[in-house]
């Protein structure tokens, strides 16, 4: 499906593609000499709309251009959101527009294509997080990080955690486990800096080109697995 007068670059800076989870990048300004797995992964929060439809398009055209697949994965981890017959009409959209998925739910028995049913994968590398100090686990009640949020706010903050379980002692995380008390595990990030600082971190973005962070700020500690033990978008996606 070509729209009229739409051609795609000869070049590309780096291409994201997708092995059903394992992102490769290509760092040559040249094409691809080989074919492409991309993946359009749309949440079943609501109906497919067209900014998502507009990726899907890009996505498929990708992928017919280099001979390579078109993969359908539905980001369904966000259980409390979930809208229903939303995944139904994601798949007959896409069908409706002619963006044909190579490999997805009922398509391919090739994988999971279901965020949800590919949990274990995410609490393995959680834990390997954890067990390298990358990681802690966050026992905060959603009362108390409301009222954090709420305080913040009203000093006008950000508003951010603030570690309060980051400095558990281990007899104490043993203990609210025996309990079954619920639980996050949360990124551990760069420490808040002071004005004066150098960079708080800096990485290559493939369209925004060289980035950085400066300040006192520093960065949350991310969410990244959540206490029904699914992941966020940020360890499954980003």
């Amino acid at each position: 499906m070509l729209l009229p007068g739409l051609s795609l670059p000869k070049h590309t800076s780096t291409l994201k593609v997708c092995r059903l989870g394992r992102f490769v990048h290509t760092s040559t300004a040249s094409e691809p000499t080989g074919p492409v797995r991309v993946r359009f992964a749309p949440s079943p929060t609501g109906m497919l709309h067209l900014g998502g439809l507009r990726t899907a398009l890009f996505n498929y055209l990708l992928s017919r251009r280099y001979g390579g697949a078109f993969v359908l994965r539905i980001e369904d981890t966000d259980q409390t959101r979930l809208v229903p017959g939303a995944t139904e009409n994601i798949i007959n959209t896409l069908e409706w527009a002619g963006l044909t998925f190579d490999e997805g739910p009922g398509r391919s028995s090739a994988g999971n294509y279901f965020q949800s049913q590919r949990a274990d994968i995410y609490r393995k590398h959680a834990q390997i997080l954890l067990d390298q100090g990358a990681a802690y686990r966050c026992f905060c009640t959603p009362e108390r990080l409301e009222s954090l949020r709420t305080s913040m706010a009203s000093q006008g903050r950000p508003p951010a955690y603030d570690r309060n379980c980051r400095h558990l002692s281990q007899r104490q995380i043993d203990e609210k486990l025996r309990l079954g008390e619920p639980y996050t595990i949360r990124l551990l990030s760069p420490n808040p800096v002071d004005q004066a600082s150098a960079h708080v971190g800096q990485f290559d973005d493939a369209v925004h080109g060289h980035m950085h962070f400066r300040g006192p700020a520093g960065f949350d500690d991310a969410v990244l697995l959540k206490s029904d033990g699914l992941p966020t978008y940020h360890l499954a996606n980003v």
